[in-house]
């Protein structure tokens, strides 16, 4: 009986050996497909990338290799989008500030091939300054400026920019209700800068979406078709969905988000995300035409690069409490 016993244990003892060798062959084997898939995507992302690059720098006036140019940058960040599960955090970062620089780069060609008005502003009345609340932005001029923008009764002059051109803005404004259009901003970039005390409404669907100099503000945004840039920004409440969101150097501030991918912030604090609930009566139409999955949503998935302790929440972002949460944004 104990000769039994003794050859049952080792018996149990050289399976579960074998066992456990089992387990860490396909560890290992796993850990091997993953540095291989992650050495695939750095190669194939990197020349794609210096492809881009390329091409920028011989875009000169020529609209149609900046076009080209535009359709290679979506694709290469809906690469990044599909490879983000298995990306290491170094890999993950570094395609980010590559594709950040690629759309830099689109912006610059777009401005040298499309050259741009400057802006210009006249000093607002003093009764605008006592009601700024009234003051309500962008609406299409006469024919001959198809494009201009005239906040109304605020007493900024008039903002003249080409049709033609693929960035529209905001930027020098404090207390003002500003609005844009669907056709004034679909597939465009935005530039929303040096806004202080305003209540923006982005109507449609952007290109890209940068926020820069921003202090307790109200921004809500539709559908922005790839990336969502933020810095420099406190004390303020946006709504917005895309496939990106990489936020840096903001403070107290609310994000009611909606992205495909991951959120990423930097050098922040006291930020905090709820849902995406802003909604207006062509939502659902910008959504298709941005090609977000609207059944994606990972708003509490937020990356801190600042905070690199595996397993420890970050001090810098919160989940905003249900019961906190705005659901009404409009009268």
């Amino acid at each position: 009986m104990e000769a039994g016993k003794l050859q049952e244990r080792l018996q149990k003892r050289h399976q579960a050996r074998a066992e456990e060798a089992e387990r860490r062959r396909e560890a290992r084997e796993s850990q091997a497909v993953l540095e291989e898939k992650g050495e695939y995507f750095c190669g194939s992302f990197n020349a794609e990338r210096t492809a881009i690059e390329e091409l920028l720098s011989g875009c000169g006036a020529v609209t149609s290799r900046l076009e080209e140019a535009t359709a290679r940058t979506l694709q290469l960040q809906k690469f990044l989008n599909d490879s983000t599960g298995f990306l290491t955090q170094y890999e993950l970062r570094q395609a980010q500030a590559g594709l950040q620089k690629l759309q830099s780069g689109l912006s610059e060609a777009r401005e040298e091939a499309l050259p741009r008005k400057k802006f210009t502003f006249r000093a607002r009345t003093r009764a605008a300054e006592k009601t700024p609340e009234t003051a309500d932005a962008c609406t299409p001029a006469d024919d001959k400026t198809p494009d201009a923008c005239t906040p109304a009764d605020d007493g900024v002059s008039k903002l003249h920019a080409p049709a033609e051109s693929e960035q529209c803005s905001f930027s020098n404004m404090d207390g003002v209700r500003l609005t844009k259009t669907a056709e004034q901003i679909q597939k465009r970039d935005v530039l929303l800068s040096h806004l202080t005390n305003c209540k923006v409404r982005l109507l449609g669907s952007p290109s890209t979406l940068h926020l820069k100099h921003i202090a307790g503000c109200e921004i809500l945004c539709g559908p922005v078709s790839s990336s969502v840039f933020i810095d420099h920004c406190k004390d303020s409440t946006l709504a917005l969905p895309c496939q990106q969101l990489r936020t840096h150097n903001t403070t107290d501030t609310k994000v009611y988000l909606h992205v495909t991918s991951r959120a990423i912030i930097e050098d922040c604090r006291g930020v905090s995300f709820a849902p995406f609930s802003w909604s207006y009566p062509a939502l659902e139409e910008d959504f298709v035409t941005s090609g977000l999955d609207r059944d994606r949503n990972n708003w509490s998935q937020v990356d801190d690069f600042n905070w690199l302790a595996a397993g420890t929440h970050s001090p810098n972002w919160s989940v905003i409490p249900e019961e906190e949460r705005k659901t009404t944004w409009d009268p």
